[in-house]
């Protein structure tokens, strides 16, 4: 402020090279662009700006969305779950694998069809007591 009390007009302007060495940063994922904010001191407005105009990845009318920390995060999480999920799934497939081959060499060993077996009575809790 000046002594008049008059405010000083602060605009920063910044080179092309700058620019270009910013959104060169972005691509290459050195800094994201809220880390580029703070770092800089530069509004994220003005790095998405030069983003879309010195970009060599970024086509016209297409926006950028960047995910925040949390989120990269959570889709990290969420990864490793499906793998865990997917590790069980193939652990329950060796295990159905294995008690069919047990039920085949069953089948051939002692001749009874355990799959289909409809011969053999109701066990003792499903018999109907009588009492009504």
């Amino acid at each position: 402020m000046l002594k008049t009390g008059k405010r000083i007009n602060s605009r920063r302007e910044f080179s092309e090279e700058f620019k270009r060495k910013i959104v060169d940063d972005f691509e290459k994922g050195v800094l994201s662009v809220p880390k580029m904010e703070r770092y800089y001191g530069i509004s994220n407005r003005s790095i998405y700006k030069w983003i879309y105009k010195y970009s060599t990845y970024n086509e016209k009318n297409i926006r950028i969305v960047e995910m925040k920390d949390s989120q990269t995060h959570k889709l990290k999480l969420l990864e490793e779950k499906v793998k865990e999920l997917e590790r069980a799934v193939g652990q329950k497939q060796i295990k159905i694998d294995y008690l069919e081959k047990m039920i085949d060499l069953a089948k051939e060993t002692y001749s009874i069809d355990i799959k289909k077996n409809s011969n053999t009575p109701p066990s003792g809790g499903s018999n109907p007591t009588g009492k009504s």
